[in-house]
């Protein structure tokens, strides 16, 4: 399946057209695709650091515990989602913060879709090539994506902050963001071993703008048991990893098993026409 994905020049936000092996504009702003297959389309005035984003330790450890499967219904729903909200047989989604890519091959194996994978950090770029050949991977940054306006019928962000202005901009009339957010009970059982104090909170998606109607927002909660190699890269993948004291982490390595609560909502937002 031809991955006919329309790009704009990160630069001078002008059309790129694929020229062998890079992507060049009419202001002749070039762009070479690596070895591994992926475009870097991040300017350096759009990092805030040399190496944005997630550390290749975060994003193997993100690897080893997706491919156990414990986020598999997750990825089911978001399939679900993707399936049942768009109307085209190879649905243009855009996976913003993608990572290491595990649920953007899965949407393109899943529901035919032809996708491209962003995330601004380049290792997980580099380290999605791998899952897929087909899939179009950039390194871009969500707040200045580097499609084409009205170019894409969907756009997915997994637990992931939606900057809804911009993905407004990529989306058809009628294309959908597909947004998973944490519960306010997520991995409750873990932040009990990490923090002194847990705060019960209310968590629930942020309202949508009105260039959105709101299709879905449905609750999930399953249980999962991790063993200890699992909550050791589980904790690694998560923010916690960075707030947890010496004497909290000994505990958790020491933990053989532990139940957790997984619990996220999945909301569905369908841009009006305009």
């Amino acid at each position: 399946m031809e991955n006919k994905i329309k790009l704009i020049c990160p630069l001078c936000r002008t059309d790129l057209s694929k020229a062998e092996k890079s992507y060049v504009c009419e202001n002749n702003h070039t762009f070479d695709i690596a070895r591994q297959g992926y475009v870097h389309l991040l300017p350096v005035q759009n990092k805030r650091s040399l190496s944005p984003g997630d550390s290749r330790e975060m994003l193997n450890a993100r690897r080893r515990f997706l491919q156990t499967g414990k986020y598999q219904p997750i990825c089911d729903n978001v399939a679900r989602a993707l399936n049942q909200y768009t109307d085209s047989p190879n649905p243009v989604t855009v996976d913003i913060g993608c990572g290491e890519g595990y649920y953007t091959a899965a949407l393109e194996q899943n529901c035919n879709a032809r996708c491209i994978g962003i995330d601004i950090s380049k290792d997980g770029v580099k380290m999605s090539c791998s899952r897929s050949k087909s899939i179009l991977w950039l390194v871009a940054t969500a707040s200045h994506l580097p499609i084409k306006d009205r170019s894409a019928d969907a756009a997915i962000a997994m637990f992931s902050l939606v900057l809804q202005d911009e993905y407004a901009r990529i989306l058809k009339d009628g294309g959908c963001i597909i947004e998973v957010c944490v519960g306010s009970d997520h991995l409750k059982e873990l932040k009990y071993i990490i923090y002194d104090e847990v705060f019960e909170q209310h968590k629930h998606p942020d309202p949508c703008s009105e260039k959105f109607e709101e299709s879905e927002c449905s609750e999930y909660r399953y249980k999962m048991t991790l063993d200890n190699s699992e909550l050791k890269d589980l904790l690694l993948m998560t923010p916690h990893f960075w707030r947890i004291h010496k004497e909290r982490r000994e505990k958790l390595e020491s933990t053989e098993k532990l139940e957790l609560t997984v619990h996220y909502w999945l909301r569905v937002l369908k841009k009006k026409k305009t």
